[in-house]
């Protein structure tokens, strides 16, 4: 099945993996649409093909949402909208589960009621907690630790639940850390750019968290194969690289690509999660027998394109006009 003239649907469409998701449906032929309240996403995110998509502005939690997907004659939906970003939701965990686990709920109502073919839930790596072995498959104990985690977690089940007890065509995609241009989110990569861009000092938190990074488009294409595939419907599908890298050691690789001549390091006290990943380490197996997948931009090439697009639009991202400093920081108290 390929989704070329179908009607498809993207929560969250205007973020960073949802607007390289939207560009690669535009490639494909599909009838894009992107819904996005913009709380995080921001419509210079699709730019480019503004004129070959819709945009609507709404939420996930909107009653209305069901309408939408009938009006639009929606078959198949991409849910990426989500609260993501880990030390907000120490201030606002209450705002996690509403998005995040009631949001999907409804999202998966809205789908059975209309009867949409397929729906594919993003959910995180982040629900496996710290490796208890590597690589990591499908079958690993799940021990979230963090309030975003959490509610990712209880996403999937809802996803498992619907599936069974209601028949919603549902695929669960646990992707591993993603980075590359438009970058929405004050995440780890962004932030060592952003300070190589104005310093050689770089201040950080737990500097020897292991994570795998998947360069977004491959894991763009990773997530169109799942959902045109219907022997996915029902799983649990892991995407990541197989490899994984300090975060000290992301700075050295960046620095050296941003020619910085030397890098100082300083870990924040203020930077460290209360609970925190170790690491992370897929194993995509699952995906490479169902789907044929496998990455192929390694770590460097990666981080030249995500560097480049930096340099070339103005050396800054996003979040930084969205996200309160006061939010990007775990200062154990709140």
């Amino acid at each position: 099945m390929t989704l070329a003239r179908k009607n498809v649907l993207v929560t969250g469409g205007a973020g960073f993996i949802g607007s390289a998701l939207v560009r690669e449906l535009v490639k494909k032929g599909a009838n894009t649409i992107v819904y996005d309240n913009f709380s995080s996403g921001d419509i210079s995110n699709l730019r480019e093909i503004q004129d070959s998509i819709k945009v609507i502005k709404g939420d996930a939690m909107d009653s209305g949402f069901r309408h939408i997907l009938r009006e639009n004659d929606v078959e198949y939906v991409f849910h990426l909208a989500a609260e993501p970003y880990i030390p907000k939701c120490y201030h606002y965990p209450e705002r996690f589960f509403q998005v995040n686990a009631l949001g999907t709920l409804r999202v998966l109502n809205a789908c059975k009621e209309v009867g949409v073919k397929r729906v594919l839930h993003y959910s995180t790596s982040e629900v496996y907690g710290t490796a208890k072995y590597v690589p990591m498959d499908e079958e690993h104990p799940t021990r979230p630790l963090s309030t975003y985690a959490v509610s990712k977690l209880a996403a999937d089940r809802i996803c498992y639940t619907m599936y069974h007890e209601h028949n919603v065509p549902t695929v669960i995609l646990r992707q591993f850390n993603v980075y590359g241009p438009r970058e929405t989110q004050p995440y780890v990569i962004p932030e060592i750019i952003t300070q190589l861009s104005k310093s050689e000092e770089v201040k950080l938190g737990n500097t020897n968290a292991r994570r795998d990074f998947t360069y977004v488009e491959d894991a763009v294409k990773g997530a169109l194969a799942l959902i045109e595939n219907p022997e996915a419907e029902g799983e649990v599908v892991n995407l990541g690289t197989g490899k994984d890298y300090s975060i000290r050691e992301l700075v050295h690789i960046t620095s050296e690509l941003m020619e910085c001549d030397s890098v100082e390091i300083i870990v924040e006290p203020e930077r460290l999660r209360v609970l925190d990943v170790e690491l992370l380490r897929c194993d995509y197996s699952k995906a490479r027998k169902l789907i044929g997948w496998k990455p192929e931009v390694d770590i460097r090439e990666g981080l030249r394109r995500t560097i480049k697009w930096f340099q070339e639009h103005g050396s800054k991202w996003i979040w930084e006009e969205k996200i309160a400093p006061e939010e990007r920081v775990w200062k154990g108290k709140l």
